[in-house]
């Protein structure tokens, strides 16, 4: 993959460029000329950054107070690594049964060739690989969940275990397969030192499966076929009833459409209060659709009555506790849209006051949305008062274009920007990514959507590109950056770094590489890891690549132009990405006359230039 980046003075430009498929070449021409001209579609980069060195002519001193600032309160610019440290490296293999020697699987968890099973994975490893992360520019790490799982759920082949973390049994303590609280101290501590902030993700809407119902049933029961009573048997809308004082008392006994009953035996939940039946909804399944979205147990896992009160106050004592003990940086929280909003008004800005209060005043708290529609997403920083939502509207978006269905759905994304926009946040902090442990990887999704294997590579690096030039945190799927795509979404998706026993991970071929997921893939000289450490020494150079301003400037086919801009800067950095393998003449909207080569070398000013790029 290439870059052009360019300094333009025109009005508008035409650019010719060719599509994805070019990108091998070793210099590519990008014409730009004044409108009215001829420009020659050449055979060049899919993707050209240009940035403006003048204000067009007849532009007064006075205008540029119209180029103001939009609130940037949060985060923006980090490059997170999304790591699921079971899967990364295993730095001390004493720990992969977490502490058990007890062989039997079913016990520990502990199976490396099974890829629903714990593979070794643990805190020691992921700190032993931080100048490799550092190496790649990454300023941020964000984990999944360190906390004490149950270790093995499901039966027969729905058998598998808490590898992933999701599954919480003890809020209080980590999982001993991972490491220590010491070894997460030394991790945060060395992450620190080389200017990586640590981020913990947790879950709020549900625990681990220690909740069965006496009638043996799962199928969902609605609240209009069985509402919840109250002790004397009054009807209860706990939704009408969230966020305000007097909730009603409920009994285990008579309030729900199932009778809960908890599980004897280990593992017991912590803290105390979560073993209370009564503050779960004991409704059955969710079905994913109207209430059961926020009422419902997620796959069997115990569903949170979130609106109680007495809920609301534990998890602040929870996500507050981490703070005072490591020194966290920032939560992931998963399943946001599965609970209620009342509950993200109390515990996100109480979240955020108290890790001020300590010194933390970027604390960052971002929630999992899993919608591709902005609409819906940006509920969540706006009613809801998160700070940000994962971007799956730019997933979307991107995955369309990268996948041939053009640049319409990506442009989308910029124009619904307007939506995450009131008094305390806006678009500018959104994490953007490409793929991730749940859907997959976007080399899987493009070759799902029939992109041929000789196009993989530069389609990743156009995306790549995209993420890091787009406004936000982009996020790297570990793995990514070796050329990882894996056979699917959730499991399958979940390879692992170091040599792999499983073997659907350990016969894969990466892209890029001639490596397998046999042996361990940390290669510094991979494709795709020197592209995300080149982009990230790009967009350190300037600082519109984290705190510009957005703004569409052309969709049409497979080309899509945006650019970037700040106010004290006063220039307009111009973006323009080409995802088809044809080459294309566009008319962009610009706001100068010529164009300056700056990426990957810098070159002279032309007033009817044809910048050269290499």
């Amino acid at each position: 993959m290439r870059l052009a980046h360019l300094r333009a003075r025109d009005r508008e430009v035409v650019m010719g460029l060719r599509g994805v498929l070019a990108m091998a070449a070793a210099v590519a021409l990008l014409p730009v000329t004044a409108p009215g001209a001829q420009a020659r579609p050449v055979a060049g980069p899919g993707l050209a950054v240009a940035s403006v060195v003048d204000t067009a002519p007849g532009v007064g001193g006075h205008d540029r107070r119209l180029a103001g600032e939009a609130l940037r309160a949060d985060l923006r610019g980090e490059r997170f690594y999304f790591v699921m440290p079971d899967r990364f490296a295993n730095g001390d293999p004493r720990n992969d049964r977490g502490g058990a020697n007890d062989p039997d699987r079913l016990k520990t968890g502990y199976d490396p060739a099974d890829k629903s099973f714990y593979h070794g994975g643990d805190l020691p490893g992921l700190r032993s690989k931080l100048d490799y992360l550092d190496g790649m520019g990454i300023t941020a790490l964000w984990m999944t969940p360190m906390f004490a799982n149950q270790w093995v759920q499901g039966s027969g082949a729905d058998t598998s275990a808490g590898y992933h973390g999701y599954w919480t049994t003890d809020f209080t303590r980590l999982d001993p397969h991972f490491g220590t609280t010491e070894d997460m101290r030394a991790l945060i501590r060395d992450a620190h030192r080389r200017g990586i902030k640590v981020f913990f993700d947790i879950v709020a809407n549900h625990t681990a499966d220690i909740i069965d119902y006496a009638e043996g049933g799962q199928d969902y029961i609605s609240t209009g076929a069985s509402p919840y009573l109250d002790a004397q048997g009054n009807v209860v809308d706990i939704k009408a009833a969230a966020g305000k004082p007097g909730f009603p008392e409920l009994d285990p006994a008579t309030s729900f459409p199932y009778t809960p009953v908890v599980r004897p035996g280990p593992p017991k939940k912590v803290p105390d209060w979560l073993n209370d039946p009564a503050l779960y909804h004991n409704r059955g399944d969710s079905t994913f659709s109207g209430e059961s979205n926020e009422y419902g147990d997620f796959a069997g896992l115990d569903d949170l009555m979130t609106e109680n009160p007495r809920v609301v106050e534990g998890m602040k004592r929870i996500f507050t506790h981490w703070i005072d003990t490591l020194g966290i940086d920032g939560y992931r929280v998963d399943t946001v849209k599965h609970v209620n909003m009342e509950f993200w008004r109390a515990l996100a800005p109480h979240v955020r006051a108290y890790a001020k209060s300590r010194g933390k005043r970027d604390f960052f708290v971002f929630g999992e949305v899993y919608d591709s529609s902005a609409a819906n997403t940006s509920r969540y920083t706006t009613e809801g008062r998160m700070q940000a939502t994962l971007d799956f509207p730019f997933q979307s978006g991107a995955l369309d274009f990268l996948s041939g269905k053009g640049s319409a759905r990506l442009a989308e994304v910029l124009t619904d920007d307007d939506r995450y926009t009131d008094a305390d946040s806006n678009a500018s902090s959104l994490p953007t990514f490409l793929g991730n442990h749940d859907m997959g990887r976007m080399a899987w999704m493009l070759r799902a959507a029939g992109i041929p294997e000789e196009q993989l590579l530069d389609r990743l690096k156009l995306g790549n590109a995209l993420m890091y030039l787009w406004r936000g945190n982009p996020v790297v799927y570990y793995g990514d950056e070796q050329g990882f795509a894996g056979g699917g979404g959730d499991k399958l998706a979940r390879q692992s770094m170091f040599g792999s026993k499983t073997p659907e991970f350990a016969g894969e071929r990466l892209i890029g590489s001639d490596r397998t997921g046999a042996v361990d893939n940390f290669d510094t000289s991979h494709p795709l890891y020197r592209q995300l450490a080149d982009l990230a020494r790009f967009v350190d150079r300037d600082r519109v690549w984290a705190e510009g301003n957005q703004t569409l400037r052309h969709s049409q086919g497979d080309v899509l132009a945006f650019s970037r801009s700040t106010k004290n800067d006063q220039r307009e950095h111009l973006v323009v990405a080409n995802s088809g393998a044809a080459a294309a003449t566009v008319e962009v909207p610009a706001s100068s006359r010529a164009y300056r080569a700056e990426f990957p070398g810098r070159g002279p000013v032309r007033s009817r230039p044809t910048a050269r790029c290499g």
